[in-house]
């Protein structure tokens, strides 16, 4: 049983590091701190949560350049895999 939860908490480590990572790479492509990202993260997902059963683990958010005319614009883009409609 240890040898599982050992496993496990790497996983669970090598999915935080991988989260952080992705939090650095959206805040240097959008000029937004990482804080308001996490912030705009928790409450997305609250609001979905709702509404429809989420696989958090699987969950991706990221700010994209989109291009307009007029330069490019920061976008916020949701990957939020659905288990089931409540």
């Amino acid at each position: 049983m240890e040898l599982f939860k050992r496993i496990t908490s790497k996983n669970g480590s090598k999915k935080t590091a991988k989260d952080r990572l992705k939090l650095i790479l959206i805040h240097d492509r959008g000029d937004i701190p990482t804080e308001v990202i996490e912030k705009i993260r928790c409450e997305v997902l609250e609001v979905i949560s709702k509404y429809v059963d989420i696989d958090n683990e699987d969950v991706e958010i990221a700010i994209s350049r989109s291009s307009e005319e007029s330069g490019a614009t920061p976008a916020l883009i949701a990957n939020i895999p659905i288990k089931n409609i409540k």
